[in-house]
């Protein structure tokens, strides 16, 4: 009879164990995968006033996201300071489209406006291109001339653009070449011509654009628009329109008119693109095409060339 009354008692204590157990799990909620703990579930969102931290607005289905700011002088114009390049190295090869030929890469050109991607030449226009393309191995380039403009902004050497309120200074890497754009309302200067033209600048908007005229007019020391001959003659009128495409590229167009050359204005692009290497800066390219000869004539010591060791 003890027996039973004992075993009757551990029935008892084992079913209150079993119901306590039951209660606890009841309370939980399932363990996560591999045994864990579940995560707590979130939090009610609080009720008005309650002090909830402010959430950021969400962005239209569509919109492109916001870009990094353009860098900006204390005056609020676009600050284009720095070392710019075209990588675009077909482009003085040819402005107009053109295959590759030797030293020169294949190309789409640069002209945005013309049905064809050409210039719009008058027939006395082409002819003097034609002429000046069979005798491209006398660029004005290669002989150490200097490129005129639009052309050297498209040479493959980089340049500095420094910033003033009043004036931007383009210093160039090829053969000491530089170019100051006034900004200051003056005058384009009257019977003095330039290589590279003279330049008056303005802001519209966030586009500095270039008035650019007075260029040399010297049949002997020509300005090409590029390799293959593309003719300009003295009075050539370039508009330019340098305007960010970003931080660190610039949309550069030129319109250039010219009554004597081209039937109508017309209008190239492309992009130039600011260099970022910490140790980057613009160097010295000094263009020697007659020192092979001076060396051959036995004058070699007027020349002052720095050779490596």
């Amino acid at each position: 009879m003890r027996l039973r009354v004992t075993n009757f008692l551990k029935l008892i204590t084992l079913a209150g164990v079993a119901a306590a157990s039951a209660a606890l799990l009841l309370g939980q909620a399932p363990a996560g995968r591999g045994g864990g703990a579940a995560p707590a579930a979130p939090a009610a969102p609080a009720g008005r006033g309650a002090g909830a931290p402010a959430q950021a607005p969400a962005q239209a289905r569509g919109a492109a996201p916001a870009g990094p700011a353009l860098p900006r002088t204390a005056d609020g114009h676009p600050d284009f300071s720095g070392i710019w390049q075209v990588l675009d190295n077909s482009l003085d090869g040819g402005i107009e489209p053109h295959s590759a030929s030797w030293g020169v890469h294949a190309g789409q050109g640069a002209i945005t406006d013309t049905p064809d991607g050409m210039i719009p030449y008058t027939p006395a226009g082409l002819a003097k291109r034609n002429e000046n393309f069979k005798n491209r191995a006398k660029d004005p380039v290669s002989q150490c001339w200097k490129p005129g403009v639009p052309r050297i902004m498209f040479q493959p050497f980089p340049f500095q653009i420094t910033q003033s309120p009043k004036m931007i200074q383009l210093t160039f890497e090829l053969v000491h070449n530089r170019r100051d754009l006034y900004i200051n309302d003056s005058k384009h200067l009257e019977g003095i011509e330039f290589f590279n033209g003279d330049s008056r600048a303005k802001w519209d908007g966030d586009t500095l654009v270039v008035d650019v005229t007075n260029f040399m007019d010297d049949p002997t020391r020509e300005t090409w628009l590029d390799g293959s001959g593309s003719y300009h003659s003295p009075a050539l009128h370039v508009v330019e329109r340098y305007k960010f495409n970003g931080p660190d590229m610039i949309t550069y167009q030129a319109t250039l008119e010219d009554p004597k050359a081209y039937t109508r204005p017309f209008t190239i692009e492309f992009l130039l693109y600011r260099h970022k290497g910490n140790n980057f800066r613009v160097m010295e390219y000094e263009c020697q095409m007659f020192k092979e000869q001076l060396v051959k004539d036995g004058k070699a010591g007027t020349l002052r060339i720095v050779e490596g060791k």
